[in-house]
């Protein structure tokens, strides 16, 4: 290149935020998928501080961000994002959105949420800019319509994974086996940290 300068590529970035209270084998199919479907070279996993629509989390900040890297670590694809761990709460999607964008000016950005996350956007702060920094996603399971909205800018199906953080919580206060319902190395941390047993 004349001058020899340097040109930076431009890059499908998923970006995946939650509260991962624990980040469970659902979320990494949901992110996996999405990464094939939309050609995505990278997901951002990003953990709330503080979600808006939730009274509170059960595992600090930093265990669900230690979760979340445990999970992710053995897929180069997957990233870690702690960005919003770092700024006041609450934790608000278009502030890091244009973070995101600020960093990274030449990647296109896609937003992924679950159907329950998108019935919301009405109530979300700022949501009309939404759409102008990221492609709104939903993933949906099969035969399951996503809630009607203006911003969303595309839909993708994944298998139908009947796993939630809370029926995981549930079974760890329980004493039952959480095998197979989150990553080994999360179930260890699980384990070793003592989280969920209150």
């Amino acid at each position: 290149m004349p001058g020899g300068g340097f040109v930076e590529r431009s890059l499908n970035v998923g970006v995946f935020g939650g509260s991962f209270d624990p980040v469970h084998i659902g979320h990494l199919v949901v992110a996996e998928q999405a990464a094939e479907r939309l050609q995505l070279a990278q997901v951002r996993f990003v953990p709330a501080r503080c979600h808006p629509f939730k009274a509170g989390h059960h595992a600090s900040p930093e265990d669900r961000a230690a979760m979340v890297a445990a999970a992710i670590r053995d897929n180069p694809r997957f990233a870690l994002d702690t960005r919003e761990l770092a700024r006041p709460a609450p934790s608000y999607t278009a502030d890091t959105l244009r973070a995101l964008g600020t960093a990274s000016p030449g990647d296109a950005l896609f937003l992924l949420m679950g159907a329950d996350a998108a019935a919301e956007l009405p109530a979300w702060q700022d949501v009309d800019a939404i759409a102008t920094l990221a492609t709104v996603v939903v993933v949906t399971r099969p035969g399951v319509a996503p809630p009607p909205h203006r911003l969303i800018g595309a839909v993708v199906e994944v298998p139908g994974m009947d796993i939630s953080a809370t029926a995981i919580r549930d079974a760890v206060r329980r004493g039952e086996s959480i095998r197979y319902l989150v990553p080994p190395a999360v179930e260890a941390y699980i384990a070793s940290h003592g989280l969920y047993r209150d």
